[in-house]
């Protein structure tokens, strides 16, 4: 069974998302609603499934949905219709004290931005969700230490987020979700401010912590070359978002050698005409 199963999730950004709704289910597209309602429609019946331990990666152009379908998984962002299961709960349906639970206890989140604690260290950073849990101080200093460890960051404990390059804050916003221990990670474009070779750097120790780990990660990225690297040597799969709508899902080699449009075959023309080795084989 899957461990993230999306059912038909609509999202839709307005005073009155309700009745928006009703509009799009009625056959009004997404620069229809937004023209006479004045409403955004993000995400338009996704229907996904996520399998344990995997690495999925969710790309698109700016507006796509990407990002707001990965925050819909822990409800920073509420659907407005829709179902979002997470290891058979409906995480929809979570009360606010169960659905804080679920975001200490399954759910971690690495942003783009970092969102680290400037007046903290990095080994406080790190342990932030632990001290948040009531656990205590020497055992959940032990456990940042290993996760600073994981990340690459040894020596670095007692440094600030100001002291430290762009890789090495993104290096403890991840430590921080290793240390949370939770089974998801939760990624939006976490390497998306960094420079190509620290990028590629991140992207390296991602994929050989999830080797050793094999958490389950729904990774944003607007990147096809990204989303390919992370999916082939993590044996993960993409889906691309067009409009809101799911297009296509599959591996790397199935969307670069048979794109399900237009849209997806625009992307993959991107890769295939620079690199001949993605290329589809001769018959």
């Amino acid at each position: 069974m899957p461990l993230i199963r999306f059912e038909r999730v609509y999202k839709i950004f307005g005073p009155a998302p309700a009745k928006a709704l009703e509009r799009v289910r009625a056959g009004l597209s997404k620069a229809a609603l937004l023209a006479e309602c004045g409403h955004t429609l993000a995400l338009d019946a996704v229907t996904l499934a996520v399998e344990r331990g995997e690495v999925f990666a969710v790309m698109g152009l700016s507006g796509s949905g990407k990002s707001t379908l990965v925050r819909l998984v822990n409800r920073l962002i509420e659907p407005t219709a829709g179902t979002i299961t997470v290891d058979g709960t409906d995480v929809t349906a979570l009360a606010p004290d169960a659905l804080r639970a679920f975001r200490r206890e399954k759910a971690s989140m690495v942003f783009q931005g970092f969102a680290l604690l400037p007046h903290r260290s990095v080994l406080e950073n790190v342990a932030f969700g632990l001290e948040i849990r009531g656990m205590a101080r020497q055992e959940r200093e032990r456990i940042a230490k290993a996760a600073v460890a994981d990340a690459g960051l040894e020596g670095q404990e007692a440094r600030y987020p100001a002291e430290l390059s762009g890789g090495m804050r993104q290096r403890v916003g991840l430590a921080r979700a290793l240390a949370a221990g939770t089974e998801i990670l939760l990624m939006d474009e976490p390497f998306g401010a960094l420079d190509p070779l620290t990028r590629r750097e991140m992207q390296d120790h991602l994929i050989g912590l999830q080797r050793r780990y094999r958490k389950t990660i729904v990774f944003i990225t607007h990147d096809l070359d990204e989303a390919l690297r992370l999916g082939d040597r993590a044996d993960g799969r993409i889906a691309i978002l067009n409009e809101g709508r799911v297009v296509q899902v599959g591996s790397g080699r199935e969307i670069l050698e048979r794109p399900a449009d237009d849209y997806v075959a625009r992307f993959v023309s991107v890769v295939t005409e620079r690199d001949t080795s993605f290329a589809a084989p001769k018959s």
